[in-house]
């Protein structure tokens, strides 16, 4: 078997393993609440593992794509700034409904702003799942314009980012590629990957009574 034809197969195996899961929470979805918390959180947690595994899954199968050709956006549009926002704090209420889920946009913030959608839900749904796991009470989902770039932070009111996570993204030097280094790493892919007027997009992480997770979009 040729290089190529073994990078093809281990596409093909995690296309393949990423639609299993898919289907697997889609059947979770339809077991119903019984009130009972003996079922009913162990039957969430378990639906929460599929959807974060096959997430990371497609975070796996981009970096992959983007090793063999570079990333390609193929999807930017204008899209209402507010309604992602709001999109995003109810995938939280989804995934942990104990948690206090809040917005904010600052008023100067554009109605309409052009990004690939799916792609930067993808990559904030790695932070939302940090967030998830590690927040004590509170997260909250921000939308900002600082110096014509649109910032969408994810900040919860966690211990924060450990040291060595902070200093490899200020440096930008390579992240793990295993757990929250295959996270990051596709989110800041994806962040590059928007470029508008010669600027491009980066990600910023930063601990501020938790931790911060900023996508900068041009």
């Amino acid at each position: 078997m040729t290089a190529l034809d073994t990078q093809d197969l281990y596409a093909a195996l995690l296309h393949e393993m990423k639609n299993n899961l898919v289907l697997t929470t889609i059947t979770m979805d339809r077991i119903p609440h019984v009130g009972n918390p003996d079922h009913d959180m162990p039957l969430d947690e378990a639906r929460r593992l599929c959807q974060r595994v096959s997430e990371r899954l497609m975070q796996a199968l981009m970096i992959y794509k983007c090793d063999i050709g570079g990333m390609v956006l193929n999807a930017v549009d204008a899209y209402s700034t507010e309604d992602f926002v709001a999109e995003m704090a109810m995938r939280v209420r989804y995934m942990q409904n104990t948690l206090e889920v809040d917005t904010h946009i600052d008023p100067d913030v554009p109605a309409i702003w052009f990004f690939d959608r799916n792609m930067i839900e993808l990559a904030l749904m790695n932070a939302i799942h940090n967030s998830v796991t590690y927040a004590r009470e509170r997260i909250r989902i921000r939308a900002r314009v600082v110096e014509g770039m649109l910032i969408i932070a994810v900040q919860d009111d966690s211990d924060g980012y450990p040291s060595h996570i902070l200093e490899a993204v200020a440096a930008n030097e390579p992240l793990a590629s295993n757990g929250t280094g295959l996270g990051l790493r596709f989110a800041n892919l994806i962040a590059k990957a928007h470029e508008k007027d010669g600027r491009r997009g980066r990600l910023a992480l930063f601990n501020d009574g938790g931790a911060v997770f900023e996508m900068h979009l041009p």
